[in-house]
C-alpha cells in the first residue's frame, strides 16, 4: 500500500476537521460551490468524481472475463455476497439501527436519507482497493482481476434497479431520472473513457502502462479527499450540533463488513475453494465502491444530505476495518485447511 492508501483513514479524519472548520469560517464560498449545477449534477463534484473513478477503472481489464470459468466457485460466492446478501443486509441494518436503535438520537428529518446513503454504499462492489486487499492476503491475481471485471459489468446494469428496489422497500422516494443520470455519468461514461485510455496506454508497452498508472494513482485519492472537504464544509453545522452521528452511522457499516466477509470466507471453505481465492473473495464481498456511493448520494440527495454523510462515514470506516479483515484472513490460513497447498484444490 502506498502512503495515501495506508493512512487513508488519517487523511479522511483531517479532511473532516478541515472541512468543518472551513465551512464555519467561509460558508458563502461553499454555498456558491454547491450551487454550480447542471441538470442536477454538481459540476465541481462531477469533475472530482471522474478524477477519482477513472484511474481506478484503468486497472480493470475486461479481457480477463474469459478466466471467470476457471474460478467458478469463488466467483459464485462473491457474486452471491455482493448482489444477493450485502445490499439487503445493509438495508436491514440501516432499518434496525437508524430507524429504531439510534432513532431518538438522530435528526428525524434525515433518518430516511441516512438509510439511503447506507444502501448506496452497499449496492456497489469495490473496484480499486480490492487489488490492494488481494495483494495483502496473497490472493490469486487472475481471480481478483476477473471478479472485479465481472462485477463492473454487472454494476452497469444492476446498480440502479437494485438501489431503486431497496429504497422502495425502505419507503424512500426513488428519483428515477436522477438515478439513471447518475449511473450513466458515474459508471457508464467513466468505464468507456477508462477502457479507451487503457487501450492507448497499453499499446506503449507494459512498462509504460505501469509508469503511467503510478503517476495517475495519487490523483484519485487526492480528488476523493478534496470532495470530502467540500462535503464536510457543508455538513459542518450538523456535525458540530450532533458529533455522535458519525459514530452511530459507523455501527451498521462495521457490522456489515465483518458479517459479509465472514460469510464469504466460510462459504468458500465449505465449497473447497483454495485460500488464495477464498481470501480475496471474502474481501471483495465485504468492501464497497465508496467513490461511486459518495457521488450518487450527492447527485440524488444533495451535498448537505444525510445520505452524503453516511457514504462518507463508509470511507472513514472502510480502511481500518478491511485491514482488520486482512489480518484475520491471514492469521486463519491454517484453520481454513489449505495451508501452503495454494491452488491445489481449484
Amino acid at each position: 500500500m502506498n502512503l495515501f492508501e495506508r493512512y487513508l483513514t488519517v487523511w479522511v479524519g483531517l479532511c473532516i476537521i478541515a472541512g468543518v472548520l472551513l465551512g464555519q469560517f467561509l460558508p458563502g464560498v461553499f454555498q456558491a460551490i454547491a450551487s454550480l449545477e447542471i441538470a442536477g449534477v454538481n459540476i465541481p463534484v462531477g469533475v472530482l468524481v471522474w478524477v477519482m473513478i477513472i484511474p481506478m477503472l484503468l486497472k480493470i481489464d475486461f479481457g480477463a472475463l474469459h478466466q471467470v470459468r476457471a474460478h467458478g466457485r469463488g466467483i459464485a460466492v462473491t457474486l452471491f455476497i455482493n448482489w444477493g446478501v450485502k445490499p439487503f443486509s445493509m438495508a436491514f441494518l440501516g432499518w434496525l439501527f437508524i430507524r429504531h436503535v439510534f432513532a431518538g438520537y438522530l435528526p428525524q428529518d434525515q433518518i430516511d436519507s441516512y438509510i439511503a446513503g447506507l444502501i448506496l454504499l452497499a449496492a456497489a462492489p469495490c473496484t480499486a482497493m480490492v487489488f490492494v486487499w488481494s495483494n495483502l492476503v496473497k490472493g490469486d491475481p487472475y481471480f481478483t482481476l476477473s471478479q472485479v471485471a465481472l462485477n463492473d459489468v454487472i454494476m452497469i446494469f444492476a446498480f440502479a434497479p437494485l438501489v431503486a428496489l431497496l429504497l422502495g422497500i425502505a419507503s424512500i422516494a426513488v428519483p428515477w431520472d436522477t438515478l439513471f443520470v447518475s449511473v450513466v455519468f458515474y459508471i457508464v461514461i467513466p468505464v468507456i473513457i477508462a477502457q479507451l485510455l487503457r487501450r492507448r496506454l497499453s499499446a506503449k508497452g507494459e512498462a509504460a502502462f505501469k509508469h503511467a498508472m503510478e503517476r495517475i494513482a495519487p490523483l484519485s485519492v487526492s480528488a476523493l479527499l478534496l470532495t470530502l472537504v467540500l462535503l464536510f464544509a457543508l455538513q459542518g453545522n450538523a456535525i458540530v450540533a450532533q458529533p455522535l452521528v458519525i459514530a452511530m452511522l459507523a455501527v451498521p457499516i462495521l457490522i456489515q463488513v465483518l458479517f459479509n466477509s465472514g460469510l464469504a470466507y466460510w462459504l468458500n471453505r465449505r465449497l473447497g475453494v483454495a485460500h488464495c481465492v477464498a481470501a480475496p473473495s471474502a474481501l471483495i464481498g465485504a468492501s464497497n465502491f465508496f467513490e461511486l456511493a459518495v457521488a450518487s448520494a450527492i447527485s440524488l440527495f444533495g451535498f448537505q444530505s444525510g445520505a452524503a454523510l453516511a457514504t462518507v462515514v463508509g470511507v472513514l470506516v472502510e480502511v481500518p476495518v478491511m485491514l482488520l479483515v486482512v489480518k484475520i484472513v491471514n492469521a486463519t490460513q491454517q484453520w481454513y485447511g489449505i495451508g501452503k497447498q495454494g491452488k491445489a484444490h481449484l
